[in-house]
């Protein structure tokens, strides 16, 4: 066998810098929660736009009613005036 005197010498990957990371924009929330419910198994669970996922129910009426109270408790809190002082 003949050795490889044409190869190109490659630096040690200590001597190569990792890469830089892009600057991308963080995605910002959204502020209209939209929620469905998704199956998994023999579970539903209700999950929203928002990322937030309730628990898994083997009832797809209940996953229904958490979907509903997410959308709710997050219309109350961003309705909700502020305190002053």
């Amino acid at each position: 066998m003949e050795p490889h005197i044409d190869a190109t010498p490659v630096p040690p990957l200590d001597a190569v810098p990792p890469p830089r990371p892009r600057s991308q924009p963080q995605p910002q929330p959204p502020t209209v929660h939209t929620t469905s419910t998704a199956d998994r198994g023999s579970f539903c669970l209700a999950v929203c736009s928002c990322g937030w996922k309730g628990p898994a129910r083997r009832s797809r009426d209940l996953a229904r009613k958490d979907a509903t109270g997410h959308g709710a408790t997050r219309t109350a809190e961003t309705t909700e005036p502020a305190e002053t002082t």
